[in-house]
């Protein structure tokens, strides 16, 4: 008669070939994509931001020529406690990975024992006697019906999504710096046209006082000059606290001190946006986006998991071992011997649950629906986001000369209608609304400029940062991450310098 063992194999395996192993959904979901851009082409698109590492990601945004926006994003990359978080969310993933790998090979475990008094034995009855015992248990078990090959599975494509969440954070704090910076830019710019305009009408309004001395305006002229006078000087005002509100946010994002990066925004920039990758389809475009990405893997790892649940229905089969030296010690005696074994190799069928294992896999299923529909959704937002922001770069870059065209206009305009004021030819009312028109115009132009940079900021992050899904994590992201805290702490403990900056916004 054949072992016990044995014919407990043979019957197993014609079990599995009853019942299958445990099947799983496809760990790709099918999502689709327009053939080609509907929204009109920019020019300037042309040069991948970065792939998939800090140091590089600061190369697009160094082509901007700017020197202060770079070192803007660095320092916000090390003070960010979303990138920290998100680091955390990778080493949990990684953590998972390990103990599902792990579970799918041998678990030994070491013991080791000694023991010391009088023996009952034969032969040694009243004798002191020291046991030693040392050794190794195994414990395993076998992946018959896939089970851990699915939870293995799963645990890498969430790393991977981890991996990507991370990237995806990176490209949105940089994303929100620049937004954070372009407004405190154009911030300024309508500062010093709201401060131009209030200084003009103050001269009007002087001029128009000394006029109404001399008998040549109505006190009501002077009324209306020193009214346009005071409201624009409440419009600067306004305008100066929206500068200063956007300093202390770009401080709360970066951790730098305050003094120092007035003192650095005191120097104008004229940088350009350098231009973006975007490819003629859009479904390579996709491979960019750590979103679509992490979606994706979203979808592989809830596809591990219906496997893994399916598994939990079927016979579960597990083997353990164990090998142990063990040394009797005794006056005139001394004894060592080794043992081992193979098993016990443990059968467990389940038999009745109530329905717990099959409500299990039906949640399983269930969530792997949903991590399909989410990823379809985040296609097609990937794709409406590069058709907005393209569609808003294209109509920013027509408006610009349109807009330029009106300032000149209305410019040419209020200096007429000043000379034809000051000549004694023109009213009060007709050289105030020469006035607000070129205001209106010089605002908008400032304005346009400040959409053109969300757009390409919006381009940016739509096509995300250029990440490539193969780059992961390098070297120097993570001696970047590990300095971090340490950068922060010496900007903190550095003694402040009471400088006044030379230009308070």
């Amino acid at each position: 008669m054949k072992p016990l063992y044995i014919r407990t194999l043979a019957a197993l395996s014609v079990a599995a070939v009853l019942a299958g192993c445990a099947t799983a959904p496809p760990e790709q979901a099918e999502a689709t994509a327009p053939a080609q851009w509907r929204a009109p082409q920019v020019a300037g698109v042309a040069v991948l931001p970065h792939g998939g590492s800090v140091p590089q990601l600061l190369d697009w945004w160094q082509r901007w020529d700017d020197p202060l926006l770079v070192d803007l994003i660095d320092a916000a990359q090390q003070a960010s406690p979303t990138l920290a978080g998100a680091a955390a969310r990778i080493a949990q993933a990684r953590a998972g990975a390990v103990g599902a790998e792990a579970a799918m090979l041998p678990n030994l475990d070491a013991q080791a024992g000694v023991q010391r008094g009088v023996s009952t034995q034969a032969g040694l009855v009243g004798t002191v006697v020291t046991t030693g015992q040392a050794g190794v248990q195994a414990q395993w078990e076998l992946d018959l019906f896939g089970g851990l090959r699915h939870g293995k599975r799963a645990a890498q494509a969430r790393l991977q999504g981890a991996q990507a969440q991370w990237h995806e954070a990176r490209v949105s704090l940089a994303a929100d710096v620049a937004n954070q910076y372009f407004g405190l830019r154009s911030c300024r710019s309508s500062l010093d046209i709201a401060g131009a305009d209030a200084t003009s009408r103050e001269e009007t309004a002087r001029l128009t006082g000394q006029m109404s001395k001399a008998g040549f305006t109505a006190p009501a002229t002077h009324a209306l000059a020193q009214a346009g006078a005071a409201q624009s000087q409440a419009q600067r005002t306004q305008i100066e606290a929206q500068c200063n509100a956007a300093v202390k946010a770009l401080v709360a994002l970066t951790a730098l001190d305050e003094d120092a990066l007035r003192q650095r925004l005191a120097a104008r920039s004229t940088g350009k946006a350098p231009g973006l990758s975007l490819e003629s389809v859009p479904a390579a475009m996709l491979a960019q986006r750590p979103d679509v990405y992490a979606a994706a893997m979203a979808v592989a790892g809830a596809s591990g998991d219906v496997g893994q649940a399916d598994a939990q229905r079927y016979p579960r089969l597990g083997l353990s071992g164990n090998i142990f030296r063990t040394r009797l010690d005794a006056p005139q005696f001394d004894l060592t011997s080794t043992t081992w074994n193979i098993g016990p190799l443990s059968l467990t069928v389940p038999l009745f649950d109530g329905g717990r294992r099959r409500a299990n896999l039906e949640a399983a299923k269930a969530q792997y629906e949903a991590a399909a529909s989410q990823y379809r959704a985040t296609v097609r937002n990937a794709v409406r986001e590069v058709e907005t922001a393209l569609s808003d770069l294209h109509a920013a870059q027509r408006r610009s000369s349109q807009t330029a065209a009106a300032v000149a206009g209305f410019n040419k305009a209020f200096i007429a209608a000043n000379a034809k004021y000051k000549a004694g030819m023109g009213s009060m009312l007709e050289l105030e609304d020469a006035r607000r028109s070129l205001l209106a115009a010089r605002m908008g132009q400032a304005t346009l400029q400040r959409e053109t940079h969300a757009a390409w900021v919006a381009l940016y992050r739509a096509l995300g940062g250029g990440w490539e899904p193969a780059a992961n994590p390098t070297e120097a992201d993570k001696i970047l991450v590990r300095s971090g805290e340490a950068a922060r702490a010496v900007r903190t403990s550095a003694p402040a310098t009471p400088t006044e900056p030379a230009i308070q916004p």
